[in-house]
């Protein structure tokens, strides 16, 4: 598995195991709107997943971080995601979020950054957004 591939594997892994397929799916699909466009969030897939903040399994302080450097091809979720993101990387991942760069799961607060931006849809427990476009 090449760099780009692993880190957004194990991204979508930490963010979205949860959510199953679809929801890992969606993770990757936001990691490439962003490496699609570059910008403040990262320049390639690589650097979109572990730009600071952004994708909180990656944080420091997250418990989610030890799991996700861990996980191995032994448990299924990593293995579909690591199918996914080998799709992503290749540009064969279809798009299920219509164009979302950010998301956050609606059954906490609305963020700050979502409440002036243009929804896309909800995908099991995270809402999608692209930033910067009217509705």
């Amino acid at each position: 598995m090449n760099g780009a591939v692993e880190t957004a594997a194990r991204t979508a892994w930490g963010e979205a195991r949860g959510e199953g397929l679809r929801g890992m799916q969606a993770v990757l699909n936001v990691i490439g709107n962003r490496a699609a466009r570059p910008g403040w969030w990262g320049r390639d897939i690589a650097s979109v997943c572990t730009a600071e903040a952004q994708f909180s399994c990656w944080n420091m302080q997250d418990p989610n971080r030890a799991a996700l450097l861990a996980v191995t091809q032994a448990d299924p979720q990593f293995r579909q995601a690591s199918a996914l993101a080998a799709q992503l990387c290749r540009q064969q991942l279809s798009d299920l979020t219509a164009g979302a760069d950010h998301y956050y799961d609606w059954r906490g607060a609305k963020p700050v950054w979502a409440r002036k931006q243009f929804f896309t849809k909800t995908i099991g427990h995270h809402a999608f957004y692209r930033i910067g476009l009217k509705g």
